[in-house]
């Protein structure tokens, strides 16, 4: 299955297509019907066929990439993503504020923040504006880290060896305006 990319100008917005391979007319000629996006029928249950299957396969090679850079800095990928919220958002953050950015349930993004709070690179505390919520903040070692991790993102373009032009056209409109 080829990458998936953005449809352009479709009424969905920010929704994903997959690129279509030309329908050619040799497996009509065996006999077999193909559908419009060129699969035959017969094979859309094939694990290679299925979207999930591909972003899996894709997100664990990319976040294969991270360890060795993150490693150093004593960060897993899903706590480099909280410090880059963090480190993005310019004072305290509620945590289901939080949770929504990285789009993860708030159970989830718990643990990753108490082990962060264990490491000294956050603080959790109570919302003055109201009690029943909980904010999150950089310590000064949290912000200190910000310098360190300054040239991952370069790193991993680098090794996956594509433009910045050409991630920036895989992502959706949303993630790129807000």
């Amino acid at each position: 299955m080829t990458p998936s990319r953005r449809t352009r100008g479709s009424s969905h917005g920010s929704r994903w297509s997959p690129r279509l391979r030309p329908t050619t007319g040799r497996g009509l000629r065996e006999g077999r019907r193909r559908t419009t996006a060129g699969i035959d029928e017969d094979d859309r249950l094939k694990l290679q066929q299925q979207v999930c299957f591909t972003l899996a396969v894709a997100s664990r090679e990319v976040v294969s990439l991270y360890r060795p850079l993150l490693a150093p800095l004593g960060l897993t990928h899903p706590q480099y993503l909280v410090m880059v919220t963090l480190w993005g958002a310019g004072g305290p953050i509620s945590i289901k504020e939080l949770s929504r950015l990285l789009k993860l349930e708030t159970p989830t993004s718990s643990p990753l923040l108490k082990r962060l709070q264990s490491a000294g690179l956050v603080e959790r505390q109570r919302d003055p504006a109201d009690e029943r919520s909980l904010q999150v903040s950089l310590t000064e070692r949290g912000r200190e880290l910000r310098v360190q991790a300054a040239g991952v993102p370069a790193a991993v373009i680098d090794r996956l060896g594509v433009s910045l032009r050409e991630l920036e056209s895989l992502q959706p409109d949303e993630l790129l305006c807000g």
